[in-house]
């Protein structure tokens, strides 16, 4: 007879029981959710939650928690919502409090100071979701949209003041699908970083992995985009349009001005032989059965798109709707 506890499929899938550590966990949008899910589910223990504050959304602008706050609370485990996480004693001695093994960190939003890296004995794990030192920063996956990658990742790592610089756990290749949108794409490494989250986790307990230092001669930066830098410009090629429009899907969303107002597009479709060649770029081509729009170089399918004050439908649809015909202009 043994005193072991039958494992889990969690056990079993992850390679290992649960580390025992004491974890507190730093993340607020959809991306990070999965990743507290899974750590909860493969039985590790999660002492407390780290999020940003409520922001005002909608029309409203009613003060709306961040996704991982209704988790947490859904899981019943203490939050703590700093407004600030640098220059805070406050926060400092509530995180002490909790005497941390190791802090896990999945898209947080802010940087974490040295007080906050110093407190667990075991460092502090981030889940990135690019193929370091490609894409530091904020936005990896928009980046990767927008620079027309096939192949991006996840990344475990071991955090350092530097910002995406520390030593790398694991890391695992995700290829990326031809039309996949930023949303679709975000979806799929949230579910593989949680994953490698508790695979790295377990691993890093257990002694089974040697962090790897960067190759700092192949850093890449991704840095927060802005709205303004989602508006369509007809005299870039359909191919970089199309991405444009993945990377922005579906918020903020990739957008075009007509008649003063904003459309934006959701989805489209670089196309080769659509006869724009000669053709003024913004110039609209077919709308049956679909919307196409010339480029400089190619012509663009719009599949979904939305007018400003409207509901989102098929691009024909929509160019029916506002009478648009072949010689139309868009700017």
């Amino acid at each position: 007879m043994t005193n072991e506890a039958p494992q889990s499929e969690s056990d079993r899938t992850h390679g290992g029981a649960p580390t025992g550590w004491r974890i507190v966990f730093f993340g607020t949008p959809d991306f990070a959710v999965p990743s507290l899910r899974a750590l909860v589910q493969a039985r590790e223990r999660v002492v407390g939650v780290v999020t940003q504050p409520d922001k005002p959304a909608g029309r409203g602008q009613k003060p709306t928690p961040p996704p991982v706050k209704l988790v947490a609370q859904e899981l019943q485990l203490p939050v703590l919502q700093p407004s600030k996480v640098g220059d805070n004693p406050e926060l400092f001695a509530a995180l002490r409090a909790w005497r941390p093994d190791v802090i896990v960190v999945a898209a947080y939003g802010k940087i974490l100071p040295r007080e906050i890296l110093e407190i667990p004995p075991h460092g502090c794990i981030n889940v990135h979701a690019s193929l370091l030192p490609k894409y530091r920063g904020a936005a990896p996956i928009q980046w990767a949209l927008l620079n027309g990658e096939q192949v991006t990742g996840i990344t475990i790592m071991l955090m350092s003041e530097e910002m995406d610089a520390g030593p790398v756990l694991l890391q695992r290749s995700v290829f990326i699908e031809p039309e996949e949108t930023c949303g679709e794409l975000q979806a799929r490494l949230a579910r593989e970083g949680a994953e490698c989250l508790v695979e790295a986790l377990r691993a890093w307990h257990a002694g089974r992995l040697t962090p790897q230092p960067q190759d700092s001669s192949q850093v890449t930066f991704a840095p927060a985009l802005r709205k303004e830098q989602a508006l369509i410009d007809w005299n870039q090629s359909a191919d970089a349009i199309s991405r444009l429009v993945r990377a922005f899907a579906p918020n903020p969303g990739a957008f075009f001005l007509w008649q003063g107002k904003r459309v934006k597009v959701y989805r489209a479709r670089a196309l080769e032989d659509a006869g724009s060649e000669g053709t003024l770029p913004g110039t609209v081509l077919e709308v049956e059965p679909r919307l196409v729009v010339a480029c400089r170089v190619g012509a663009l399918e719009l599949i979904e798109v939305q007018l400003e004050g409207r509901r989102k439908s098929a691009g024909s649809a929509f160019a029916r709707g506002v009478r648009w015909r072949p010689g139309d202009r868009l700017v």
